[in-house]
């Protein structure tokens, strides 16, 4: 990756390398059979690194993509990218229209909204595409895999105008050392697509795998797996195994030095004087916080890396901004680079570690890096540009 002076933006700002993501798909489908194909989950903005920017970069290692919501496969759509593309929640019945002209497929759980799809889909003389959702364990959405659950999918089968194109489900323990709730919900789903196909259903693609079950779990390699978080370079959990696949993280969250200070031992810093110095100190004002999705558990808490060296963060995170003790460190100033997650020299700030600082998970942490941190995108070495909302125009009727 390039120098971070091609950033045009001063504030906090996410470096992505898409090299890494698509070296992370390689990684991991690595591991599973040539006749597995790959989901990419680019759901809540590609887990925050940019849903359009992961799509185009995979788009030729995998045969589908996933997201949670319509308005998040219309932007895919309208960005370029043709292949399949799966909601895994739920679609309202005002917005069929719109998922069946762009041609994405729908997550079904039940006969009546199954149906509903249908007739609007004859209403436009097109065809809807879904896949069944079965609900295993997680006790979210899909059917109960049983024989009721059976006849309902046989029902929605005989629809003239709804595709039945796979039938999926979800671990809800895949990422942990203990299996065996993840391998009763295995054997649940296959029973069930067997009992299906009694029924004389096939389906194009049968899944379950999440990134969790393609790393540690090689039995529930299907159709095909669905690349989440560790396509992005995280892992699940910390009870993975780890090193079946060697992935790396895709995104540096970064930012400057607005301004320092000398003060003395003995004040108080920030809202609520939470923190009072103990020695004379330096103090760096850095541009991140939590209105940025910078979380303000890490008052007090977290740190940073300038010039290669950790600065702990005093005081509490502020909407905007927030402070360092710089007191050790050398050289800094204002226009000092400072990493939030990354490397900086020999150190390392993982948003594993700060997430955990913060009472929170990977997850979390980088889907709620929110519009006002651009992005910055990488290939093959140099700097192909950048996608933020800062000037994004509304359309408002008063």
């Amino acid at each position: 990756m390039e120098d971070h002076k091609v950033s045009k933006y001063y504030r906090v700002y996410a470096d992505v390398d898409l090299d890494i993501i698509t070296s992370n798909v390689e990684a991991l489908m690595k591991l599973t059979p040539e006749s597995t194909g790959a989901i990419a989950v680019v759901k809540a903005d590609g887990y925050g690194h940019g849903d359009v920017a992961v799509a185009k970069a995979v788009d030729s290692k995998v045969q589908m993509f996933a997201v949670a919501t319509l308005d998040e496969a219309v932007n895919l759509r309208e960005n370029g990218i043709d292949k399949p593309i799966l909601i895994l929640g739920f679609v309202n019945v005002d917005e069929y229209e719109t998922l069946v002209k762009n041609n994405v497929t729908a997550s079904i759980f039940d006969y009546e909204t199954a149906k509903e799809l249908d007739e609007v889909a004859s209403d436009l003389g097109m065809k809807a595409l879904c896949h069944i959702k079965v609900d295993t364990g997680m006790r979210r959405i899909g059917l109960e895999p049983d024989k009721t659950g059976a006849s309902i999918v046989k029902d929605i089968n005989s629809l003239k105008n709804l595709e039945v194109r796979g039938i999926f489900t979800h671990f809800a323990t895949s990422d942990e050392t203990d299996k065996s709730k993840a391998l009763v919900q295995l054997d649940k789903f296959k029973k069930f697509v067997a009992m299906c196909r009694e029924e004389g259903i096939e389906f194009e693609y049968v899944h379950c795998a999440n990134s969790a079950a393609v790393i540690d779990m090689p039995e529930t390699y299907m159709d095909l797996v669905r690349l989440g978080i560790a396509m992005y370079g995280m892992y699940p959990s910390e009870e993975v195994d780890k090193s079946k696949a060697l992935i790396k993280p895709a995104l540096k969250l970064m930012s400057h030095v607005t301004y320092v200070k000398k003060v003395p031992a003995g004040e108080a810093v920030g809202y609520g004087g939470t923190y009072v110095t103990r020695r004379p100190t330096d103090i760096a004002t850095v541009a991140v916080g939590y209105g940025d999705g910078y979380p303000r558990a890490l008052s007090s808490k977290g740190y940073v890396l300038i010039n290669g060296k950790k600065a702990p963060i005093i005081g509490r995170v502020c909407m905007d901004q927030m402070m360092v003790d710089v007191t050790d460190i050398e050289g800094v100033k204002r226009d000092s680079l400072v990493t939030l997650i990354g490397k900086d020299g020999d150190e390392e700030i993982t948003v594993e570690e700060i997430a955990a600082l913060a009472n929170t998970f990977n997850y979390e942490f980088v889907c709620n890096l929110n519009k006002r941190i651009p992005r910055n995108y990488y290939s093959s070495g140099r700097y192909i540009g950048s996608h933020d909302f800062f000037h994004v125009h509304w359309n408002l009727d008063y």
